[in-house]
């Protein structure tokens, strides 16, 4: 291998890590000051051209970057906020992509429409990003992060469809097809909702079977791949295929994968991410000057900067116009039906008497979806996104990776190519700057009301003793407890219940030094009990009563324990 490219990947990344750590002592946003310093490095004497296959970078990087957020966002979250998400990762996407295109050919008339269109595709997606970082860093409430972070996960996989679409009729020459890019995202959807689901889920059974922390962490990097490739290939989304993988494996890891997979996986995960997102931002900065020779010969500065200002400006009135239904929708009124339908669900169910095991555990799982929906209206309450939270998101509307990527794969010899490649790549950049330096005042100004620490200690203490309880009941007493097919020594119940199971159950870690030949059933026990938490907790977490940020503390906690105990 050329010595220099080893060396251009040792300096790349010592750019990141000083990025990094000067975004976190300054404030300023990491992505903003990698392109910086990439634009710069292209200045430099001798810095070598870069140049970067496009296919590489949405086959090769946006992969594992959608795969590590999909499985650290989590599913009940998600499922919340699948309306606002849906509509504006899908429907928005879809909307700006085609009024983008309409303009642009309008004013622009050498610019094709498909061109115009596949212009406004890879212009739509947001990259969540720097958003997210900002947000993290000056109090974005949660919810407002989720649909920035649902958003930037599923509007690639719409963007791609209909750029799909706007390449097929460069190619052939033809008018932009509506009714075409309808069956196409169809079939899309569909197909990536399937192939995620099936290698999600079966990628989790293997890795539940084995249990080893390097083969379970080195079958992790190949599940994006085994979701995208396939995908692909059946003509499906593979972005969203990933997403669906990603999701699933984090809904099921939590209650297969041993605390010592999950937290090997998670800091693998951070690590690989981080150089990914990375990269890609550098080396966006680092192509700026490449685009620009090539875009000269078509057109000039003025119309360029006509056209990017244009573009910037229809994205935000769209994104905008787009949250104005949202935003002034009357929720209270919709709670208040719900909740008359869940009173007049729960009447019809204490109405009902069972009359063998099938209905009874019929009715305990609808009791379990009014549990469920009584607590999506309590997290409305609690979590509600106010006016102030729709323009916090309308402003959060940064151009990143898919941009760049995706603009790339138009087809080499179209005409006015390197125009709409440039084009796409300084809003991206300009989305990057405008926002991500306004973002955090904008944010601070909005003064978000957060929750004290007081508030989460107590929920978090809430949920524990819930599962606690909740394991107590599920497993019995434990005077009632055998160990294979044997009853425990008495005294050793009595040393359980009045010194060690109340810490287990309370999350203390300190538990009393008890002898050695009583040692073996002590754990045994624990665990058994933690397991049983642990179920409670999956119970709960699928119902959704307490935060995220509770659920994750609590599961952190048993993790912790479960670690102790094996090592005992």
């Amino acid at each position: 291998m050329d010595h220099r490219v080893l060396l251009i990947v040792g300096v790349a990344l010592a750019i990141m890590i000083a990025a990094s750590v000067f975004a976190r002592r300054t404030g300023v946003a990491a992505p903003l000051l990698l392109v910086g310093l990439g634009i710069g490095a292209s200045y430099l004497p001798g810095a070598p051209e870069i140049e970067l296959d496009p296919e590489w970078i949405l086959a090769g990087v946006l992969p594992p970057l959608l795969y590590s957020s999909a499985v650290n966002l989590p599913v009940i979250d998600f499922r919340r906020n699948l309306r606002l998400i849906t509509w504006l990762s899908v429907v928005m996407v879809i909307v700006s992509a085609l009024v983008i295109g309409a303009v642009v050919h309008w004013l622009f008339p050498e610019i094709s429409f498909p061109l115009a269109v596949a212009l406004g595709a890879v212009v739509s997606p947001t990259d969540a990003v720097a958003a997210t970082a900002i947000g993290r860093r000056v109090g974005l409430p949660p919810r407002v992060m989720t649909v920035l972070e649902g958003e930037s996960l599923v509007n690639d996989a719409s963007a791609l469809v209909v750029l799909r679409t706007a390449v097929a009729g460069i190619a052939a020459a033809s008018s932009f097809s509506l009714g075409r890019t309808a069956l196409e995202f169809g079939w899309a959807v569909l197909g990536a909702l399937v192939i995620g689901a099936v290698v999600g889920w079966l990628t989790v059974l293997l890795r539940q079977r084995l249990d080893d922390p390097v083969l379970n962490t080195t079958i992790s990097f190949a599940v994006p791949f085994i979701a995208y490739f396939p995908a692909e290939e059946l003509n499906a989304s593979g972005v969203l295929a990933v997403v669906v993988a990603g999701l699933v494996t984090g809904g099921l890891g939590s209650r297969r994968f041993s605390a010592r997979d999950r937290q090997t996986q998670a800091t693998t995960w951070t690590t690989f991410n981080f150089i990914l997102e990375s990269g890609v931002f550098l080396a966006m900065g680092y192509q700026l000057p490449a685009l620009v020779d090539a875009a000269r010969g078509e057109t000039t500065m003025g119309q360029m900067a006509g056209l990017v200002l244009i573009v910037v400006g229809l994205l935000v009135a769209l994104r905008f116009l787009g949250l104005a239904g949202p935003a002034l929708r009357d929720r209270e009124e919709n709670k208040e039906e719900v909740r008359t339908r869940l009173d007049q669900f729960e009447e019809k169910l204490d109405s009902l008497t069972p009359t063998d095991d099938r209905e009874d555990a019929r009715i305990i799982s609808a009791r379990r979806r009014l549990a469920r929906g009584r607590a999506d209206i309590d997290f409305e309450e609690r979590e509600p996104i106010t006016r102030r939270g729709f323009l916090i998101i309308g402003w959060a509307g940064m151009r990143g990776v898919v941009t760049v990527a995706a603009a790339h794969t138009i087809p080499a010899g179209t005409s006015h190519r390197a125009t709409v490649v440039l084009a796409a790549f300084l809003v991206a950049l300009i989305t990057l700057v405008l926002f991500g330096l306004t973002l955090p005042a904008l944010i601070r100004r909005m003064r978000f009301p957060g929750e004290s620490s007081a508030d989460r200690h107590d929920a978090f203490r809430a949920l524990l003793r819930q599962v606690g309880e909740d394991a107590i009941d599920n497993l019995g007493p434990l005077e009632s407890q055998t160990i294979d097919g044997e009853p425990i020594d008495p005294q050793l119940v009595t040393k359980l219940k009045d010194r060690i199971l109340p810490r287990v159950l309370a999350g203390v870690r300190e538990v009393p030094s008890i002898r050695p030949d009583v040692m073996e059933q002590t754990v045994i026990l624990q665990l058994r009990y933690l397991d049983a938490m642990r179920d409670a907790l999956a119970a709960e977490r699928s119902i959704g009563a307490y935060s995220s940020h509770t659920y994750r503390k609590v599961e952190a906690m048993l993790d912790d324990m479960e670690k102790r105990l094996d090592a005992s």
